[in-house]
């Protein structure tokens, strides 16, 4: 019975999101017949795509070997380089590395297949700005499949949403013959990034990595290594982030007093590393703790202290008692101040 009470209240949730976004604005539904494709979108379509379609031979080329190579890969992948990297460390500034680990991080990041580190940290970034207003880049409010997929596949219209005031023609826009997102402007909130060497070069280069890295698992072991450790596991972490976007903002646990959609999701958190504490995470951003109580399994969380506790990294953040108690849920939505 509870389970159909939280359904019907975050249907009732969902449909005061999208009244208030409709005041912001007419909300762009991206349907795929009315938009107008760039090449770039039609490259991430046409990857996702065959990723998701060479999966399917998959059972054919099974052996042991291949299986350890997409789980270690999924790990060094999806851990240490989107979860503890792109997002707890480059997105959120939640604990400081010293250089040298912080692109290493980054660079297992990179063949994650979920773009380099500018623009992924840029999309992110604006998605806490705007969360579930007609300016969130990935929003449930325009439909569950918008924010699972879809919206990743209009660069035009997402520039248009997320920073308006920064675009420009897409025909004027020099784009890397390597680099698989550029958004048609220039969005303000990377410049932290932007000016790094490092992180320009992946920009530039980004295609040129998981290419390599797919002629070098081809190279060792063939066929196998090839659909298992490129496309199997790139697949599977590719779908755990698309449903951080869409699951946890639509059906879940809301633990905290926050002004948007986020649900705390418990079956995606191992995947994930932690990542589906959603609700957790956007009331304390910045924290790089997102499993809160004892209980919320959070692989991220543990791999951050460990580096912590060898020196590696520092200036960890936390969320404060007071900060807790003040997004507790028995405080009015008013209260709330971050």
């Amino acid at each position: 019975m509870s389970n159909w009470v939280e359904l019907d209240q975050g249907s009732l949730l969902m449909d005061t999101l999208k009244e208030e976004s409709k005041k912001m604005g007419k909300v762009h539904q991206m349907t795929f017949g009315r938009r107008k494709w760039t090449n770039g979108d039609k490259l991430k379509a046409s990857l996702i795509l065959s990723f998701h379609v060479l999966c399917i031979f998959a059972p054919f080329h099974f052996n042991w070997s291949a299986f350890w190579v997409a789980f270690v890969l999924y790990i060094l992948t999806g851990l240490f380089g989107i979860s503890i990297s792109y997002h707890r460390n480059l997105s959120h500034k939640s604990f400081k590395l010293p250089k040298w680990l912080e692109y290493v991080f980054a660079y297992c990041g990179v063949h994650a297949i979920q773009g380099d580190p500018i623009d992924w940290v840029s999309t992110h970034r604006y998605h806490h700005q705007h969360t579930d207003t007609e300016r969130d880049p990935h929003s449930p409010v325009q439909g569950f499949w918008f924010s699972y997929v879809i919206w990743i596949f209009d660069t035009i219209t997402l520039t248009k949403k997320v920073c308006p005031e920064y675009f420009i023609d897409y025909k004027d826009k020099k784009r890397g013959a390597f680099s698989l997102v550029t958004k048609y402007g220039s969005p303000n909130n990377v410049a932290d990034m932007e000016d790094d060497p490092f992180y320009r070069f992946i920009h530039d280069t980004y295609l040129l990595h998981p290419i390599a890295l797919g002629v070098l698992l081809y190279i060792v072991g063939g066929t196998p290594f090839f659909i298992w450790g490129m496309c199997v596991r790139a697949t599977v972490y590719m779908n755990v982030v698309f449903m951080i976007n869409s699951i946890c903002h639509l059906w879940g646990k809301k633990q905290w007093n926050t002004k948007d959609s986020t649900r705390n999701n418990w079956w995606i958190s191992l995947p994930s590393f932690g990542e589906s504490w959603h609700n957790n995470h956007h009331a304390f951003e910045y924290s790089a703790r997102a499993g809160i109580e004892w209980w919320e399994v959070d692989i991220g969380w543990y791999v951050i202290l460990f580096l912590q506790a060898i020196g590696l990294a520092t200036d960890v953040k936390q969320p404060s008692q007071a900060h807790m108690q003040r997004l507790s849920m028995d405080k009015p939505n008013e209260d709330c101040q971050e």
